[in-house]
C-alpha cells in the first residue's frame, strides 16, 4: 500500500494486481526468507482486496460507483483484527480439524454445521486475541410463512427493550455487573502508560470483557 500511495503522490498509475504479485510475493520470497514460511493464497487474497480497495476508490471518485464517497484503503493497526484467507483446494475441512498450507492441522470447535462444501475460509485474529474461521458456503435460502403479526423493539440502557405493546424487559443482573466492571477496567486502562506491558494486558482485558458482554447481548436478540 506504501508502494501504491507512493506512486499516487507523484502522479503515476497505480500498479496491476499482477505487478503487485511479481514484486511483493515472487520477487519478495527471494530476498526474504521468512516470507517462504507463509503460504501464497493469503499474500495473494490480501493483494486482491488492496486492489479492489483502490478501485472502490477510484470508481467512487470518477462516478462509476454509485453512493457514499469510498476512502482510500489505509493501514491497520496491529492490535486491530487481522485476517488471513483461504481459497480453492488448498485447504481441508475435517470433521473437528482444518488444515490450513504452511501451518497444518487445528483443532476447531463448530458453532454450527457447514451447509454445503466451502469455497473459502478466512481466519481471524480479533483485539482480544481469540482465532475465528468464518467459511463461505452456498445455502438454499427458504421463505419464512407469511403472518400479520408484527412487533417493534427499542433497545435501550437502562431498559433492555421496549416493545411496541407496551412490554418492557429489564437489564439482566449479570449485564449490569459487567457495564460496572467495564467502566472500572476503562478508568484503570485511562491511567497506564501507552506502550507498556500493563496498558497491553489491560487492552485486552477491556476486549475480552467486551466481546463477552456482545455474545451474551446476541444470544438474548436471538431468542
Amino acid at each position: 500500500m506504501a508502494h501504491c500511495n507512493q506512486l499516487y503522490a507523484d502522479g503515476q498509475k497505480k500498479p496491476s494486481y499482477v505487478d503487485l504479485t511479481k514484486q511483493f510475493i515472487t520477487q519478495a520470497k527471494r530476498e526474504l526468507v521468512w516470507l517462504k514460511k507463509v503460504g501464497s493464497t493469503p499474500l495473494q487474497q490480501s493483494l486482491k482486496g488492496l486492489d479492489q480497495a483502490y478501485k472502490n476508490f477510484f470508481d467512487s471518485r470518477t462516478g462509476k460507483r454509485k453512493g457514499i464517497k469510498v476512502k482510500p484503503p489505509k493501514f491497520k493497526s496491529r492490535k486491530s483484527i487481522q485476517t488471513a484467507r483461504f481459497v480453492g483446494a488448498n485447504y481441508k475441512v475435517g470433521q473437528n480439524k482444518i488444515y490450513l498450507p504452511k501451518v497444518g492441522k487445528i483443532k476447531i470447535v463448530w458453532s454450527r454445521l457447514l451447509a454445503s462444501q466451502p469455497s473459502s475460509v478466512t481466519i481471524i485474529k480479533d483485539s482480544a486475541g481469540r482465532y475465528f474461521a468464518i467459511f463461505v458456503v452456498e445455502i438454499n435460502p427458504k421463505s419464512l410463512p407469511k403472518t400479520d403479526n408484527s412487533i417493534g423493539i427499542d433497545l435501550g440502557i437502562n431498559t433492555f427493550a421496549a416493545l411496541s405493546n407496551g412490554e418492557k424487559l429489564k437489564l439482566s443482573l449479570p449485564l449490569k455487573q459487567n457495564l460496572k466492571k467495564l467502566a472500572k477496567f476503562q478508568r484503570k486502562f485511562a491511567q497506564t502508560e501507552l506502550g507498556s506491558k500493563r496498558h497491553e494486558r489491560r487492552r485486552l482485558k477491556i476486549a475480552k470483557l467486551s466481546y463477552g458482554m456482545l455474545r451474551k447481548h446476541a444470544k438474548i436478540q436471538d431468542s
